[in-house]
């Protein structure tokens, strides 16, 4: 029996074209075809995305036993299924951070390993994504970043550079021949090989690795270039400008790479004797029991401190965060827009005064021409989209004419093709809603300028060209740095927490919007661009800013373990606020499921003498116990006592649905030693506790969901913080909790299919049988029962020849993860027999399908026509059931399960290959 698990987003950066949300569910279609259509007939992709491999773990912890006998261990293992007769082969294993390896192994072979003695679990080898970014130029600096976090002042003031300090760089390698890092690559380990991609069908899986672990990706040399570039020509500095780097590739030029490579660099990285590693990648959706989540987590107890990138998928609903993000000793990372922004220009006069406005290029299109000046017209309809299924301007309409319209209502693509049509100069778009975009043109074909900008600005200019005045434009050459209106807030693409077990996740935010750093130098690599250095934008950005400060502090305070750095960065974060219609609003902090502790403060930390511990508070469900106490050991290393007032600063509420998420107002309240700690009305309030020099002193703190959400929702993640403010310093604990009964939250969901404006409601689970090509969603009944023989044979999917095994397969769609599946065959007697149990399922990230892409949002679950023990299913009738235990359920609580039962269907014995 075997799961296979399709994993589409990672950490890098989104720039969201779309012209509204994308995650809210769709108005329901059609009713469902008839039951036994064909998966093409439905425009269902063949599944291309599973690794075909397989983590086995394990009994045992690979830091408790010697080499000799994880050795003795594993070879146990390998020649218990060699007797059994299991088909496999061995892609790695693993002694320093798992005990365990990997295999590739087909379908039907998969189940037999949890059979043998000594084996722990097996967990899907998921497949992770190299992260597309936002590319671009500007001058030579990292922009205001180093200055949101303090880095300049680490640098400048307080002598800091990591010097001394190795940080190792699990991505696309570094670029070896980049002037920002010459001499300072002293580890460095090729896992793939420039052609490596391990996903598409027409992708290359097999790793060829190079001698030197160079970067033609981009990635990689980005994220090395904010821990710790400098280029002494261009003044080029990262956070930490001296540090020694570890390099370990992981990735092909394009493409993905695997969780068991991952797991790999991060042991190379272990043995290499790496103080500080970054991974900008992960699995979306996970629980911290993933492979590569325990494999950080004991990373960091080797005494490493592990900064990893929350992810990018802010789009696609609340617990989002991944593996190995998840792990509980990491640093989970969050990204925050940067305070500044380098943007191409264009000089608009209105009446004769001139002021230059920033706007991002929509691509692929034309170049504009530098100094040509040309007047502004105002589009009608302003969005530009069609009107009665055709161009609503006429041919020549705009001829020698910049042309304002508005974000919105149709794709971009569309609003190009029309404007360019009437024979218009450029175009000039304006957002419909805060901040910047950069719109992805596709096949519109256009030779004309297309600038996209701040929704201000266009509103002004539209009111200026409808009050009669002569406003015209004229493109400049180069960029030019501006304010950015969103700096300071955290990122929209940035993913949201919790963890699935309501761990607090993320810890900390740094700048991941719009980030200069270093790029590829080879013209012939991807990531090129002439002048070595570009803008990015994602978490990617983000947690590199953390590895970096992890540097400084350690060089300064070499005692200080990962817990320390953990604890002090958190302990002095700033929180960041939520912001409405483009403004923050005063008081009022994002949620803590978004922020953690909040913006990297690197001289704040550098210079605390008090510190909380522990220095975040998961306060689980409120269902059934709305209060959760906790302590709070406020301990003061300084040579003098300090007084602080301990004060409650709650943040906003996230409510709405999973994919969904609303903000809410309800607040939790909170005391301190028995006394509130909520402010009043105007603004005050608190208590006050000293803490002896040497000394520590205990808060006792009692939290208490907030009983009004608010909202529709019947659930919501709440947090806030517990602030202690002194007169030299401040320390601050993040807390978050879930309001409500987590286990209320449905599991297995429908799944909405969409091709064009047509959206049809697909009822999941489904039974599909793969020799057929049939599938048959819940609730529908094959006027034929489906016979299946277990027999294998070939499918090309595009270049890559698959064995498919000709087998009752369950597709499953999560909507939220889910600690156990239990899979049960159920016979003609209604005798269930146990097939397979899988730990710890990690959610889709959406729930919506995109007609023909190879994109699924569902698993397969698939039968090999065995038991759990191993005994062959004799012929006759069956159905497949599955049970769901739901997040931290309890398995003996029948409401914290969900249950499915597919259609009937025939085993048959002794038949020939279908094909």
């Amino acid at each position: 029996m075997n799961r296979i698990k399709a994993i589409t987003l990672l950490s890098g950066a989104l720039f969201l074209g779309a012209c509204g949300q994308t995650q809210n569910t769709p108005a329901a279609g059609p009713a469902q075809p008839a039951a036994g259509h064909t998966a093409t007939e439905l425009g269902i992709a063949p599944n291309t995305s599973p690794s075909g491999r397989w983590f086995i773990e394990l009994e045992g912890e690979p830091g408790a036993l010697s080499a000799q006998s994880l050795s003795a261990q594993q070879q146990s293992v390998r020649l218990q299924a060699q007797s059994a007769g299991i088909e496999y082969q061995e892609v790695a294993s693993f002694q320093t951070l798992f005990n365990g390896f990997s295999v590739e192994i087909a379908d039907q072979e998969v189940g037999k390993f949890t059979r043998l003695p000594g084996v722990k679990a097996v967990y899907p080898v998921d497949i992770i994504q190299q992260p597309q970014l936002q590319e671009g130029s500007s001058a030579p600096e990292m922009f205001s970043a180093v200055g949101m976090t303090g880095a300049d002042i680490a640098q400048n003031e307080l002598g800091l550079t990591g010097k001394g300090v190795k940080v190792g760089v699990i991505d696309s390698g570094i670029d070896n021949e980049h002037p920002a890092f010459a001499g300072r690559i002293v580890s460095q380990y090729d896992f793939v090989g420039d052609d490596f991609d391990a996903s598409t069908a027409n992708g290359n899986p097999i790793p060829q690795p190079d001698p030197i672990a160079d970067d033609c990706g981009g990635h990689g040399s980005h994220v090395a270039g904010i821990v710790g570039g400098n280029d002494p020509a261009t003044g080029f500095k990262g956070v930490a400008p001296e540090v020694s780097f570890g390099s370990y590739r992981v990735f092909g030029c394009e493409g993905s790479t695997t969780g068991d490579i991952m797991l790999q660099a991060m042991e190379r990285a272990a043995q290499d004797g790496m103080d500080v590693v970054n991974m900008s990648i992960g699995s979306s959706y996970q629980w911290a029991e993933y492979p590569t989540a325990k494999a950080a987590d004991r990373l960091v107890k080797r005494g490493v401190v592990v900064t990893v990138s929350a992810g990018n998928s802010g789009a696609n609903g609340q617990f989002a965060t991944g593996a190995p993000s998840l792990a509980e000793k990491v640093i989970s990372v969050a990204a925050v827009d940067n305070a500044e922004i380098s943007l191409k220009s264009f000089n608009l006069t209105v009446d004769g005064q001139t002021r230059s406005v920033g706007y991002m290029a929509g691509t692929p299109a034309g170049e504009p021409e530098v100094g040509k000046v040309l007047p502004v017209v105002v589009a009608d309809p302003i969005t530009a989209c069609n009107v009665n299924g055709g161009n609503p301007f006429v041919a020549g309409q705009f001829t020698g004419k910049a042309v304002l319209i508005q974000r919105g209502t149709c794709t971009f693509v569309e609003k190009a093709k029309n404007v360019a049509a009437a024979g218009a100069s450029a175009i000039l778009m304006f957002n419909n809603l805060p901040g910047y975009i950069s719109p992805g043109l596709g096949d519109a074909n256009l030779k004309i300028p297309f600038a996209s900008f701040l929704k201000e600005e266009g509103e002004a200019i539209r009111a200026d060209v409808q009050a009669g005045k002569a406003v015209t434009v004229s493109f400049n050459a180069g960029e030019q740095r501006f304010k950015n209106p969103t700096g300071g807030s955290i990122t929209s693409f940035s993913s949201y927490g919790m963890g699935p077990d309501l761990e607090l996740k993320p810890e900390l935010a740094a700048p991941g919007g719009n980030i200069y750093s270093a790029v590829p130098t080879d013209p012939s690599n991807t990531g090129y661009d002439p002048s070595g250095y570009g803008i990015k934008s994602g978490t990617s950005m983000a947690a590199p800013h953390v590895a970096g400060a992890a540097a400084l502090l350690l060089q300064a305070h070499p005692d200080w373990t990962p817990e320390d750095v953990k604890t002090r960065m958190m302990n002095t974060a700033s929180t960041r606020l939520f912001f409405k219609d483009g403004q923050p609003v005063p008081g009022t902090p994002i949620y803590t499921q978004l922020q953690g502790a909040g913006m990297l403060d690197i001289p704040a930390a550098y210079a605390s003498t008090v510190f909380a511990a522990p220095a975040k508070l998961s306060l689980g469900e409120s269902d059934g116990m709305p209060s959760r106490s906790k302590v709070v050991v406020l301990t003061n290393r300084g040579d003098k006592p300090q007084t602080f007032t301990v004060q409650h600063l709650p943040a906003l509420s996230v409510a709405g649905t999973t994919y969904s998420p609303k903000p809410s107002t309800g607040r939790a309240t909170m005391t301190v030693n028995g006394q509130s700690a909520d402010l009043d009305s105007a603004g005050q309030g608190g208590v006050q506790v000293t803490v002896p020099a040497g000394g520590q002193t205990e808060l006792n703190v009692t939290i208490t969901a907030p009983s009004d959400l608010d909202s529709k929702s019947d659930y919501a993640q709440y947090g806030g913080y517990l602030v202690a403010k002194g007169t030299s310093e401040t320390v601050s604990v993040p807390y978050g909790g879930f309001q409500g009964d987590y286990q209320k939250l449905e599991a297995m969901g429908p799944v909405y299919f969409v091709q064009g404006t047509q959206t049809t409601k697909r009822d999941f689970p489904a039974l599909y049988d793969p020799a057929r090509d049939k599938v048959y969603f819940e609730n529908e009944t094959p006027e034929q029962l489906p016979d299946y023989t277990f027999l294998t044979f070939d499918r090309m999917v595009g270049q890559r020849g698959l064995k498919v095994l000709d087998a009752p397969t369950l597709w499953v769609h999560l909507d939220h993860q889910v600690q156990t599946i239990v899979m049960e065959a159920v016979d003609a007697s209604g005798t269930a027999h146990p097939v397979q149990t899988f730990p710890y399922v990690g959610r889709d990230g959406t729930n919506v399908y995109q007609i023909g892409s190879d994109s699924r949002p569902w698993s397969d679950y698939v039968w090999d026509g065995t038991y759990e023990g191993g005994a062959e299913a004799p012929a006759g009738q069956y159905q497949l059931r599955l049970r769901v235990l739901k997040a931290l359920g309890n398995p003996n609580n029948p409401a914290h399960w969900e249950m499915y039962t597919s259609p009937k269907f025939q085993i048959v014995r002794g038949a020939v290959s279908p094909d």
